[in-house]
Parts: C-alpha cells; sequence; structure tokens
C-alpha cells in the first residue's frame, strides 16, 4: 500500500437526542446530501414510537443491538475453490451492517399498510426492539450461513 491509511472522522453526535449512532442512521439514510430530509424522516419515525409510549431512544438502540451481527462469512480463494469463511464481525463494522439491514427491511415493507417511510421505519424499530421484523431475519440467515460453513474457519486469515 502506498501512502497512509486514512484517519477515522468522529462524528457530532445528533442535538435531539445526542448518540452518534443516530447520526450515522442519518447519515446513511440521506441522499443526494439531503440532510434535512433524512432528519425529519428519522425523528419523525423516533416520535412515532414515542407516540406509543416507548422510550424512543431506548427502542432505537435496543433494535440496533438486536439486529447487529456476531458473525458474517466472506469469500476466500483457496486452491481454485471459493470458500465461505465465518468471521467475528467488529465495532463499526457490526453498526454500519445493522443500519443498511434496518433501512432495507423498512424500504422493503408493503406499501399498502403504511402512509410513508417514516411509519415503516418506525414500525421496523419496534419489531426489531421486539426481536421480529425482516431486519432480525437477516440477522438470523446470516447466522445460520456462518455456523453451516464453520467447517472452514481454519482458512482464517
Amino acid at each position: 500500500m502506498r501512502g497512509k491509511r486514512a484517519e477515522k472522522r468522529r462524528l457530532q453526535n445528533d442535538p435531539i437526542y445526542n448518540s452518534r449512532l443516530v447520526t450515522r442512521f442519518v447519515n446513511r439514510l440521506m441522499e443526494d446530501g439531503k440532510k434535512t430530509v433524512a432528519q425529519r424522516i428519522v425523528y419523525g419515525a423516533l416520535e412515532d414510537i414515542k407516540k406509543q409510549d416507548k422510550d424512543p431512544i431506548e427502542t432505537f438502540e435496543t433494535a440496533m443491538r438486536n439486529v447487529s451481527p456476531r458473525v458474517e462469512v466472506r469469500p476466500r480463494r483457496v486452491g481454485g475453490a471459493s470458500y465461505q469463511i465465518p468471521i467475528e464481525v467488529k465495532g463499526d463494522r457490526r453498526e454500519a451492517l445493522a443500519i443498511r439491514w434496518m433501512i432495507k427491511a423498512a424500504s422493503d415493507r408493503s406499501n399498502s399498510e403504511y402512509k410513508n417511510f417514516r411509519a415503516k421505519l418506525a414500525a421496523e424499530l419496534m419489531d426489531s426492539a421486539s426481536g421480529t421484523g425482516a431486519a432480525i431475519k437477516k440477522r438470523d440467515d446470516t447466522l445460520r450461513m456462518a455456523e453451516a460453513n464453520k467447517a472452514f474457519a481454519h482458512f482464517r486469515w
């Protein structure tokens, strides 16, 4: 490798809930640099959770913790064959995968049931916090795949 490894930038905590995770979620949801739109969606979803007499930030953090994967599989070529090797997921990547899966699961919910993305996101956060939902299923599928390929763990690099 030439040059230095880029140093990680520290994100500011979001102004309302004082949470770095909410800031990361907003940034990931943002499209075409429209941060205010993303903030309106996320804060609106958290308000919808608050209307159902639940602590919004606690529900959000529980949902993210529940969706975060412990292991994932990464492909590795060994002697012409490609193996799926289970690898432990650490820190920032764990959060990033959880955020990505949560947004995808919310956007894949059917349109007939919900008015807008804000309602979909609120519903997915509530489901994930209670241990159900599409994002939890994605985490379980990833875990199952890692379990199935445990025999190739010795190929770890």
